[in-house]
């Protein structure tokens, strides 16, 4: 089953939200107290997806602030270079700084985050910095989760996804929840829910779902049946080990397979996920080949060191693939 986008538009997809730095750490099986080289990398979901897409051949714009300093420029760079186009990417002129992420890779099983997040530039994108002319000549809005934390940012996104609605743009919501950057469980389920209403595609894991629906334990059936009440008509549910589902409007059920790989870190997994399901689903590869194209991708990212920098072509997809069926 194919899913239909637009196919009059320039862009295959604009993402919106946090692009930060990753600084990943060098020694593994330690903890941070120990470690002391770290590697940088361009990081934060949205940005993530962005060049994930872009590797993979589809034509990406990316909507976001940086900060004016020697890490806003090293990501408008890297991310330009990666082949996003970064015509709509705001400089800050207000002094905020750029989010850091220190991980920590204790084993494969037990990888941490230490985020700074306080003040960041990303989170003071205003909804005036979002330009319609730009955002309507796209088939996809990709909207992480993240960017609903904080004021403006906000109010940007809630303005994105509604200009995207009024010009044919399929909006895509990748939950992307981090806990540390809200209030509460009950603030993000009220944001969430906002846009969850809105999107036309949901990408998250079992437990994201959750915290968006403030339960402790909901079953697929029940969120799927809420989402499809509103605007949405596909929606990728992710069990980690045990694979991920896609549940159609029309009442379909898809399910793919988690590809077993050398894990070395967790993170990663879920941004290399999206760009390579949300590639194969504007390629016209129908919804089942979508859902193993994510669960490849992400199987590759996780044994690599870095996300951004460790997001697959095609070919690599397409041979671990072929290679497991």
């Amino acid at each position: 089953m194919n899913y239909t986008f637009n196919i009059d538009k320039e862009f295959d997809l604009i993402a919106i939200g946090r692009a930060c730095i990753d600084l990943n750490a060098n020694e593994y099986n330690r903890p941070m107290e120990e470690t002391m080289t770290f590697t940088k990398y361009v990081g934060g979901s949205p940005a993530n997806v962005a060049i994930g897409s872009a590797k993979l051949g589809l034509k990406v714009g990316f909507i976001g602030k940086l900060a004016d300093d020697q890490h806003g420029r090293f990501i408008e760079r890297y991310m330009r270079e990666a082949g996003v186009d970064t015509s709509n990417m705001v400089i800050d002129q207000e002094g905020h700084k750029t989010g850091l992420a220190f991980t920590e890779i204790k084993s494969p099983e037990e990888c941490s985050i230490l985020m700074y997040r306080d003040n960041v530039a990303d989170l003071h994108l205003a909804p005036s910095e979002v330009d319609e002319e730009y955002l309507k000549k796209s088939k996809i809005l990709l909207v992480s989760g993240t960017a609903l934390a904080k004021s403006p940012s906000r109010e940007a996104v809630l303005k994105a996804v509604s200009l995207a609605k009024r010009n044919d743009v399929k909006v895509v919501f990748e939950l992307d929840y981090r806990p540390y950057t809200w209030n509460s469980i009950e603030e993000t389920s009220v944001y969430y829910s906002l846009v969850a209403e809105q999107s036309d595609i949901l990408i998250g894991t079992r437990d994201e779902y959750d915290v968006m629906e403030n339960t402790e334990k909901g079953t697929n059936e029940e969120i799927v049946g809420n989402l499809f009440k509103h605007s949405s008509d596909l929606v990728v549910i992710k069990h980690g080990v045990e694979g991920s589902y896609a549940y159609a409007k029309s009442g379909k059920v898809f399910k793919a397979k988690s590809y077993k790989t050398k894990v070395l870190k967790t993170f990663g997994a879920g941004d290399s996920y999206a760009s390579a399901f949300l590639y194969a689903l504007v390629r016209g590869k129908g919804i089942e080949s979508a859902l193993k194209f994510g669960s490849a991708s992400a199987s590759i990212v996780v044994s690599k060191h870095s996300s951004s920098e460790a997001m697959p072509v095609a070919e690599e997809i397409e041979g671990l693939i072929a290679e497991r069926v």
